[in-house]
């Protein structure tokens, strides 16, 4: 295997490598332990002392997807990353509970599959939240509504995600029906890497074995009471396709806080972001403002107002988020000074 087939191409050209070290890619993340793809196979690897020492954050921490250097031992099939090269996309997500810290979920993706499931678990809400961050991930964002099968007014649903994702592509699948798989194995041409991301159920699991050809990764029956499924998959893998190209494959999350998202704002809502363009004042709230283009376009039926409200609510839910930050950056600089500090006095001993 070539580090071109696993999507090296897509990384910054001019990174240099100490000699005797390997590159590789993380192709599953343990709490200390990563197995990292290389040229030369599979390496199970921890981190060097130093690299502990000196990340502070979770985000410092290699995750799946990440491409690595990779000092390895000798006569094993064993190493220690030396460090996580720069990463040039993320699918990032606040960690669940009310801790502020960025959670990134999948890293180095062309393609971020949204895979929502046309029963009764359909959310029209929760979809949008997924394609926001999805947007700031810095991937392109396809749409998947899984089990066609199981929907009796799919032109319905499909205008529904098409208000509301707009220009977005939509593929639908039925795996009873083998439909829509090619259109995602389209995607992972030229060694392209695609993150399936959705909730419990969504399919996301089956989705990966008809891509694969194969029984790879575990499913399992939804509720037949409200449609949700259960925890399938437990934790975030990089498969090879043999086809090419690359699938991650990510657990359920029913819970997706906002993190940085202010692109994906702005591309999730470029209809709103046109009217705002042509209001009379710059700091218009589109409240009650004369001359407010947006309100304008809701009277004219241009624009639908519960779109505003959704825009509205997110606008809130940053904000508070960034202030958020702002004071846990300033309780982390105390901590790394006082880290530092109790450093150099044991380094003086």
């Amino acid at each position: 295997m070539k580090l071109k087939d696993l999507g090296f191409q897509y990384v910054n050209s001019d990174e240099s490598i100490q000699e005797g070290h390997l590159f590789g890619r993380v192709i599953l993340p343990h709490k200390h332990m990563y197995r990292v793809q290389t040229e030369h196979g599979v390496y199970v690897t921890e981190l060097t002392g130093t690299f502990r020492f000196e990340a502070t954050e979770n985000r410092d921490y290699p995750t799946v997807g990440d491409w690595v250097e990779v000092n390895p031992w000798p006569n094993e099939k064993k190493g220690s990353i030396v460090r996580v090269l720069p990463r040039w996309s993320q699918f990032s997500r606040k960690v669940a509970g009310a801790e502020t810290e960025e959670q990134i979920v999948a890293a180095n993706i062309n393609t971020v599959l949204l895979v929502m499931s046309l029963n009764q678990d359909f959310n029209i809400s929760r979809l949008e939240r997924y394609l926001l961050l999805a947007w700031e991930s810095g991937a392109t964002p396809v749409i998947v509504l899984s089990k066609a099968d199981l929907c009796d007014d799919i032109e319905t649903k499909i205008q529904d995600v098409e208000r509301m994702a707009l220009g977005v592509r939509i593929i639908v699948t039925s795996l009873q029906n083998n439909q829509g798989i090619d259109a995602i194995l389209e995607l992972t041409k030229d060694q392209q890497t695609l993150a399936l991301l959705g909730s419990s159920g969504a399919g996301k699991s089956s989705l990966i074995n008809a891509c694969l050809g194969k029984d790879v990764q575990v499913t399992q029956d939804i509720r037949q009471e409200d449609a949700r499924g259960r925890h399938t998959t437990t934790h975030r893998e990089l498969l090879m396709l043999p086809t090419g190209g690359m699938l991650i494959d990510t657990p359920g999350m029913r819970e997706l806080q906002l993190w940085q998202a202010g692109e994906g704002l702005e591309k999730s809502f470029a209809d709103i972001n046109v009217f705002e363009e042509n209001c009379q004042f710059r700091d218009c709230t589109h409240t009650s403002e004369p001359g407010c283009a947006v309100l304008k376009a809701i009277n004219d039926g241009l624009l639908e107002e519960e779109r505003l409200r959704h825009y509205e609510k997110y606008q809130k839910e940053l904000a508070f988020l960034e202030r958020k930050q702002d004071k846990r950056l300033q309780q982390k600089q105390t901590a790394e000074n006082k880290k530092r500090a109790k450093f150099l006095r044991n380094h003086k001993k």
